[in-house]
């Protein structure tokens, strides 16, 4: 007669967390060698060395599973992002410093996830996380704090905060399609158009 193991609640918890990571892992390694479109459920699978039955368990799909990818980045991202909101003095220097802060970011992330996939594949845009979700938030908190020290620059917050967030996203996806990837450029970039519009943007021979 086979002898029935019961898993303790913390040491469950504790497998739980490793098949979340086994599986996490093994897409970004997927995602990263045959790029996001091609890769399927089963190519996961077989690289985390868990049964199907076991991946369904925690995601219904590989576009959960990224979105999760998306999640755990803006999680790590966060400390990054508090450590300029600490040094704040102004809107122009936090914005500076944040947007640089994200460009090597995902410069990083690029290199070490999607660099041997295919050049020409467009990555899903994540949808808004927990995680993704907070960052917003704390880009809010620091743009809300700043502005309430000069009177002469109010303005929505919601709008001026998720505007910066989405031209720093769409500049951030095409930064790391150039080779050489120049964060110092793209970060001057997006500053410029944020804080001057178009006129204020440097002008090019061609």
């Amino acid at each position: 007669m086979s002898q029935v193991i019961l898993l303790s609640p913390g040491k469950r918890e504790q497998t739980k967390a490793a098949n979340r990571l086994a599986i996490l892992d093994a897409a970004r390694e997927v995602f990263g060698e045959i790029g996001f479109d091609t890769a399927t459920v089963r190519d996961i699978v077989r690289r985390s060395g868990l049964s199907v039955g076991a991946f369904y368990n925690y995601y219904r799909s590989k576009e959960e599973v990224f979105d999760a990818l998306a999640d755990d980045g803006a999680r790590r991202f966060r400390p990054i992002l508090q450590a300029q909101s600490a040094k704040a003095t102004d809107f122009e220097s936090y914005l500076r410093a944040a947007v640089s802060a994200y460009f090597n970011f995902i410069a990083s992330e690029h290199e070490n996830w999607v660099a041997a996939g295919p050049e020409s594949e467009i990555l899903p845009q994540a949808r808004n996380t927990p995680e993704i979700l907070a960052v917003f938030e704390e880009v809010r908190g620091v743009f809300a704090t700043i502005m309430d020290r000069d009177l002469s620059a109010k303005v929505d917050i919601d709008f001026l905060a998720a505007s910066c967030i989405a031209v720093a996203r769409e500049i951030g996806d095409r930064m790391v399609e150039r080779k050489p990837v120049d964060v110092t450029g793209a970060t001057d970039f997006v500053v410029r158009l944020i804080l001057g519009g178009v006129p204020n943007l440097p002008r090019r021979d061609s």
